[in-house]
């Protein structure tokens, strides 16, 4: 393949004059929790032979680079279960800098960080997120359907003394987590890490109706107010996440809605799934398969086209919601088969 300067003078912008410079790359669909709100106990995971190869994830992430993208996040399933993730991430970090990647960073649930932390700081990678929603170990089995939760805080240790810096990503689950999220921040923020909440999202079909666990962060944040003072960051991580300061505690929290506060149109991620599925929007439909032009007999040229038509089809926002009990899931992929 050509190197990332054959691409450079195309830059990725969408028809709504949006430059996507973020991209989120799935590197596999498995993942060794089955948390209640993103997959049912007995998920079917794809056959090892649909996913792209290591060489086919380092080629398809410096066309992205050449074309601009500055942050590649790593994500799953759960990245960390892929055998040769740690061989990626090396030659990926070789891209930062004079390659044009400015980061290089991956989510994970923390259940085998203590095993991979010092290999990812080694490679480039100085920040990561933790998907991490309880501290209590029973509540933790009960919504990971496994009990990990030493594990996770072991990782979560283990990236701390490698240098990474955590941010502790939340799920709000209202009837689950919602009494303990005060204590999860402040926890966090003990610990120097950041926290994001996130509202669940209605992907895929799942064992429970989300309705009932749907918690609107507008709410958590009124109930915060009432604890402590909360003040508008400017802090922007890249991603949709909006930022306030906590005084009380001397850490930062961010809020992710894309239920109660679209987001849409500052958009400047697309996301690949493990397959090389490139979807333009987390909430659409619209994909290309960047797979194919990869292995066929021009791929320069067959990206070049991928890339035109997907920034042609990017949707100008999504319409997710969760509005009634029993509702069907926006749509029915799950969440871990787009990338996390």
């Amino acid at each position: 393949m050509s190197s990332p300067a054959a691409f450079r003078s195309a830059p990725l912008v969408d028809r709504f004059a949006r430059a996507v410079t973020y991209l989120r790359l799935s590197v596999t669909d498995r993942c060794d929790l089955r948390c209640t709100y993103c997959m049912p106990e007995r998920m079917q995971f794809l056959p090892r032979a649909d996913v792209l190869t290591l060489e086919e994830l380092y080629q398809l992430s410096r066309a992205f680079i050449a074309r601009g993208v500055t942050k590649l996040r790593l994500t799953g399933g759960e990245p960390l279960v892929r055998r040769d993730m740690v061989d990626l991430v090396r030659a990926l970090g070789r891209e930062i800098g004079e390659g044009g990647l400015r980061e290089l960073t991956l989510t994970t649930n923390g259940t085998r960080l203590a095993e991979f932390a010092d290999d990812l700081a080694a490679s480039g990678v100085r920040r990561i997120n933790v998907s991490l929603d309880t501290l209590d170990r029973e509540r933790f089995t009960r919504l990971a359907r496994r009990d990990s939760l030493p594990q996770v805080l072991e990782g979560i240790q283990a990236a701390r003394e490698a240098g990474l810096r955590v941010k502790i990503n939340a799920v709000a689950l209202r009837g689950e987590n919602e009494d303990e999220l005060p204590d999860l921040i402040a926890w966090a923020h003990g610990q120097g890490h950041d926290v994001t909440l996130i509202e669940v999202m209605p992907l895929g079909e799942v064992e429970e109706d989300r309705f009932d666990h749907y918690l609107p962060l507008d709410r958590v944040r009124r109930a915060l107010e009432q604890r402590w003072t909360l003040t508008p960051s400017n802090a922007r991580s890249g991603g949709p996440a909006r930022y306030v300061d906590i005084a009380q505690t001397g850490g930062r929290l961010g809020f992710i809605t894309p239920l109660t506060g679209n987001f849409c149109e500052g958009c400047n991620r697309v996301r690949v799934t493990a397959t090389g599925q490139l979807f333009m929007c987390l909430g659409g439909e619209g994909k290309v398969d960047l797979r194919a032009a990869l292995r066929s007999a021009d791929p320069e040229a067959a990206l070049a086209q991928a890339f035109a038509r997907a920034m042609g089809e990017k949707q100008e926002r999504h319409s997710f919601a969760i509005d009634r009990a029993g509702a069907a899931p926006a749509l029915a992929r799950h969440m871990s088969m787009t990338g996390g």
